[in-house]
């Protein structure tokens, strides 16, 4: 498994050009953005009011025995915090709402991207790679909104206005008391630059679990047959231990720095008092309200310095992660769908022109093929694995793009359908059937609403797996797990098939769709595919050749070029390729 390289930069934390692309996810909530930004400012302004109260209690009434004036203090003071108090819940919850509900759209944004991603995408793409940009990386961009840029102003605002509380307090106290702040600014920097490093390589270490965790989850079936439990448990080890050592690497060095910070402040508050305390015996300059505003002061001063480390790490973690989702969402694999031409009902006629096809560039599995299906007619395609056959039904359902050539449907070129349109005409039961963890009524119809009870019924019925499906518990509701686990091979198949018909498509493709059935199941679908067939163009793969002995055309693949095309009887008459091919065949089932 290829692991992502951390890509760390140095210089500017912060790219202004991802933030600004990532900030046009806002513009359907500029309201409540630019409320978020009122109340950040507005809280801003009214933490710092707080020690002046204070001060202003201790100094002015106290020594007077002003007792209603301290009453009156006192509860402007509470007042205060309980205004302090709305409006922190109120910039809380609001910047969480806007970065969760920013997200969401970003997410839909990013499936929505995905699902039309051509499939040569995701043969070369980690599954798991692809879930963490939708789920973990997406996640990250929630915090830019909630505790990246808003908190980031909020709290240079707070540094703002403190330090003009704290100058029009006492200006020589004032510097007294921040003479340690280049200290503790050196020491942040430190920190932010340390952490950064961390933060990617955490997110990094992520991805590549993700990937590896879903792909042995998936094919677990492989690990336990071979007996390679201890092996891929060492990698797994391997991979979480970089995991482990990025995440304690962060923790060592918050570990460091916020005691190191605790302290430096702890120095200043000394400075403080015993700056304050001197005014006070050598000329009484200053009254004891004064200290104790300046013990809170440098404690909220101090605060928001330690924590614009973490926001600005935030912030780049969040850049970070728009990064790849933006590479991701400006991946243009998709398959092109320009075409207008959706006709409500076609004749199924299919023809391949000299076409060309390579998975990668130059490396050809299908050569110069060409061959017409006329509209109700059967051909099969026969060959060794890796001859080109599973290729050409790819292509024909606009899975792949060919190289060269031309793929018609009824006379019109593939690229002049809409590409909904064409496939929706088109019908195909794959060797490997893919079942949701749903319902069987959902794996039947994928969700579609025009298709009803009645006409699920009736397909499984022709089928054939009415009776099965009516065995199961809760029936059609039942519930097949991940992949069918719960269902055999054979029912899994015959799902495939009932979901093929509900769809009446026009065009029937079956890509081995009996090879993975016992005797008993084939005999149950034979006379189904007969009757999903009658009407219907119908492009045939199989490795069993007495299944296809009634097709109306074999074509006989080898390498990608068709080397053959004929009857059943006119290519046995051949003695070629198709003649060696059933008599291996033949000779295997005598051997039996």
């Amino acid at each position: 498994m290829e692991k992502e390289k951390a890509k760390v930069k140095s210089g500017n934390v912060v790219d202004f050009k991802v933030l600004k692309r990532l900030f046009q996810y806002a513009k359907p909530y500029i309201k409540q953005f630019y409320l978020l930004v009122f109340l950040t400012i507005f809280l801003a302004i009214l933490t710092p009011i707080r020690p002046i109260l204070v001060q202003k209690a201790i100094d002015e009434y106290v020594p007077n025995g002003d007792y209603d004036g301290l009453v009156l203090m006192i509860t402007i003071l509470i007042g205060h915090l309980i205004v302090l108090a709305v409006v922190q819940y109120s910039h809380t919850y609001l910047s969480g709402w806007v970065g969760q509900t920013i997200i969401k759209d970003i997410r839909t944004k990013l499936f929505n991207h995905l699902i039309r991603l051509k499939l040569k995408f995701f043969d070369k793409t980690p599954i798991g790679r692809l879930v963490t940009r939708n789920v973990s990386d997406i996640e990250t961009l929630s915090n830019v909104f909630s505790e990246g840029i808003a908190a980031l102003i909020g709290d240079l605002l707070q540094l703002v206005f403190l330090m003009g509380f704290m100058f029009y307090l006492d200006w020589k106290l004032t510097l007294v008391s921040l003479s340690t702040l280049p200290l503790l600014i050196f020491s942040t920097y430190v920190f932010k630059e340390k952490i950064k490093v961390t933060f990617n390589e955490v997110r990094n270490a992520v991805s590549n679990l993700n990937s590896f965790v879903q792909e042995h989850v998936t094919g677990m079936n492989i690990v336990q047959i071979f007996n390679a439990e201890k092996r891929e448990m060492d990698k797994f080890k391997e991979i979480n231990r970089e995991h482990e050592k990025a995440h304690i690497r962060s923790v060592l060095y918050y570990s460091i720095y916020f005691p190191v910070a605790e302290i430096i402040q702890a120095i200043a508050i000394g400075m403080a008092v015993w700056y304050g305390a001197r005014e006070i015996l050598v000329d009484a300059s200053v009254g004891p309200g004064v200290i104790i505003a300046f013990i809170m002061y440098i404690q909220m001063f101090f605060r928001p310095i330690r924590m614009i480390a973490d926001r600005f790490n935030t912030l780049q973690m969040g850049i970070v992660s728009s990064n790849r989702i933006f590479d991701l969402l400006d991946n243009d694999e998709h398959m092109a769908d320009e075409g207008e031409y959706a006709p409500e009902e076609i004749k199924g006629e299919v023809e391949f022109k000299n076409v060309w096809f390579a998975y990668n560039e130059e490396e050809y599995v299908l050569k110069d093929i060409s061959f017409k299906v006329k509209e109700g007619e059967t051909i099969a395609l026969v060959g060794a694995t890796g001859a080109g056959k599973s290729s050409v039904i790819n292509l024909l359902s606009r899975f792949y793009e060919i190289n060269k050539g031309d793929i018609l449907v009824d006379g019109v070129n593939l690229k002049e359908y809409d590409l909904g349109a064409l496939r929706s005409h088109i019908g195909v039961v794959q060797q490997d059937v893919f079942l949701y963890s749903d319902t069987i009524r959902h794996n039947i119809t994928l969700g579609n609403p025009d298709i009803t009870d009645d006409k699920i019924a009736a397909a499984a019925d022709l089928v054939g797996v009415k009776k099965i499906i009516d065995r199961l518990p809760n029936g059609y509701d039942y519930n097949v797990m991940e992949r069918g686990s719960t269902l055999s091979v054979g029912q899994r198949q015959l799902i495939s098939f009932v979901r093929a018909m509900v769809y009446d498509p026009k065009i029937i493709v079956l890509d081995e769709a009996t090879s993975s059935v016992d005797t008993e199941t084939e005999e149950l679908i034979q006379g189904a595919i007969e009757v999903l067939m009658k009407g219907r163009t119908s492009i045939v793969i199989a490795h069993r050749l007495s299944t296809i002995q009634g097709a109306d055309k074999i074509i006989v693949l080898d390498k990608g070029e068709i080397k053959e095309v004929g009857t059943h009887q006119e290519l046995l008459d051949k003695d070629g390729f198709y003649s060696k091919l059933y008599n291996m065949q033949y000779k295997e089932v005598a051997a039996i």
